[in-house]
């Protein structure tokens, strides 16, 4: 095995040997620079190539797993490499990320989760029913994992059976016997004159002769029963020719569903290394050029809900979210308000960076961009209906003051800080300031005053959960972050010095008093006031700002929002 990092650069003739291909990196002088991100087998070198995202770097040099760039081309030359736990976590997390490469291409295929444009930017020479060369050694190690017991016992019953005159006093005073359900004996070494050889179990032959080769090969640490018979070196360059032939001689022999599955395995993988099939491939890859958009998709399966298609001019929220450039809102969800209990959409934008990386300047533009559409859509369905709301409970702005509910907006970067925690997220912000757009800096409620949080997450997290998590993780997961998310806006919010507002509440309790003061000092509240869902008039004062003491009067401070 060996590992590439995308971004990285390496001699240019050692990438000419890896690859049969150059479309996995470009040239630059003496140097290739990997520009793909990726499984990679070659049936002529034999070899498995990962490409794995930039994430994995700390710097230029050096890799996440404590070993250079250079030193993860040689992982299996590596002293005692295979007793090496750094390179169990290596095998673990490449064996995810190329789970996630197969969910992403369903997911585009099945769902349609991304746009056309996109679907082209996975590349592979496998088709959505082929099995790639590590499929093929996972399944064989899989089953193999399931069923070692049952062929165990079969393969001992068999040879029990066919045993020629026994000497039964022998066997039972120096064997030990299994014993069925019905507690009748089965000896695994049976004593007689001549031992008969197995002449009917080829398949098992087959199977673990293949098994073994993987063992041996990829430093698999399987542990092969001896009583198996397996062939090697040479004769086993031989069967990979003409194993296929082979194979389909004993294939009316098997009726039983385990040894049928085990023939179908191993005509798969003669198919492959067979010289004379036509099946047979050079090489087998999946790659991504653009490993943002599957980052994207896993963060987005994790975070994001079923999102409703109401449409307004033939536009829906779904059309918002995936929008012609692929870049139109990366997550969002309804959740409920910062400031009473009505739902809000929070809007989310994830980062492919290296893990010290943070977005720029046009990031948080476009980021405040979405955030406006997003409100527009909603106000556009107020305008048409105000019975209608998107959804139930969703609410955007208040009429009676004409101020807007807060719309929360988040960041979200993948990083590794522990290699080997597959199983917590790990969520924190990484500046504890959002990054702020406004018009007017004294005007809170105001359609164009928003805030960005930032947040890291655990990669490895995010990579175990895309293919593993099911419905009920996920809803966990989601409900976790949401309240967290949630409650950071609200800390924030708490902290005057920070968000340089401070909050207060009405005195008075009835709309039509509400209305009085909004009326006769409109300038003065624009954008400023808000009435919740629970009829409360929120006023929210910038701490630079000097409102008149007759309003001020009709107000209390609010120590805290809950």
């Amino acid at each position: 095995m060996k590992i590439l990092i995308e971004g990285a650069y390496y001699p240019i003739l050692t990438l000419q040997k890896i690859f049969d291909d150059p479309k996995f990196y470009t040239q630059n002088g003496l140097e290739g620079k990997i520009i793909s991100v990726g499984y990679y087998h070659s049936f002529e070198k034999n070899e498995l190539i990962y490409m794995l995202p930039k994430v994995f770097m700390i710097d230029d040099i050096n890799s996440i797993f404590g070993k250079n760039k250079e030193e993860l081309l040689e992982l299996n030359s590596l002293k005692n490499i295979k007793h090496d736990i750094q390179f169990n976590w290596i095998r673990q997390s490449s064996l995810y990320f190329y789970n996630s490469l197969l969910e992403y291409r369903k997911r585009i295929t099945d769902s349609q989760i991304v746009n056309k444009s996109e679907r082209f930017e996975l590349n592979t020479n496998l088709g959505t029913q082929e099995y790639s060369y590590l499929d093929l050694l996972l399944s064989f190690v899989n089953y193999y994992k399931k069923n070692k017991s049952h062929i165990l016992y079969k393969h001992i019953e068999y040879n029990s059976n066919q045993a020629k005159k026994p000497k039964w006093e022998k066997t039972i005073r120096k064997s030990l016997p299994i014993l069925t359900a019905n507690n009748s004996p089965i000896y695994v070494s049976i004593r007689n004159k001549k031992k008969i050889k197995n002449t009917e179990e080829e398949l098992l032959t087959y199977f673990f002769s293949i098994l073994n080769n993987f063992n041996q090969e990829h430093k698999l640490n399987l542990k092969i029963d001896k009583s198996f018979t397996v062939i090697k070196g040479k004769s086993f360059k031989n069967l990979q020719s003409n194993g296929l032939s082979k194979l389909r001689k004993i294939k009316y022999r098997y009726f039983n569903d385990a040894l049928r599955r085990m023939y179908s395995l191993c005509e798969i993988y003669f198919t492959q290394t067979d010289k004379s099939s036509s099946k047979r491939k050079r090489e087998d890859f999946i790659s991504v050029n653009n490993y943002n958009l599957v980052f994207e998709d896993m963060i987005d399966k994790l975070f994001s809900d079923e999102i409703n298609n109401t449409k307004i001019d033939d536009v829906s929220l779904q059309d918002l979210k995936k929008n012609d450039d692929g870049k139109i809102i990366d997550h969002i969800y309804d959740y409920q308000s910062l400031i009473d209990t009505s739902n809000i959409f929070y809007i989310g934008d994830s980062k492919y960076y290296k893990s010290n990386k943070e977005a720029g300047n046009l990031s948080k533009y476009k980021q405040f961009t979405y955030a406006k559409n997003v409100i527009q859509f909603n106000i556009d369905l107020l305008n048409k209906d105000k019975d209608k709301p998107y959804k139930k409970g969703i609410r955007y702005r208040d009429e009676l003051t004409e101020g807007y509910n807060i719309t929360p907006n988040f960041f979200i970067y993948g990083y590794i800080e522990n290699e080997e925690n597959f199983d917590e997220h790990l969520i924190e912000k990484k500046k504890e300031l959002p990054v702020k757009s406004y018009h007017y800096k004294e005007r809170l409620f105001d359609r164009d005053t928003l805030f960005v949080h930032q947040y890291k997450i655990n990669f490895l997290f995010v990579l175990k959960a895309y293919t593993n998590f099911n419905i009920i993780k996920t809803q966990k997961f989601r409900k976790e972050v949401k309240r967290d998310f949630r409650k950071h806006f609200i800390d924030f919010f708490n902290d005057s010095k920070s968000c340089e507002f401070e909050f207060y509440k009405c005195k008075l309790t009835t709309l039509k008093e509400y209305e009085s003061i909004i009326t006769k000092n409109f300038k003065s509240l624009n954008g400023k006031c808000y009435v919740n869902m629970e009829s409360e008039l929120i006023l929210a004062k910038h701490i630079t700002e000097t409102i008149e003491e007759s309003i001020m009067g009709e107000f209390e401070p609010i120590t805290e929002l809950k």
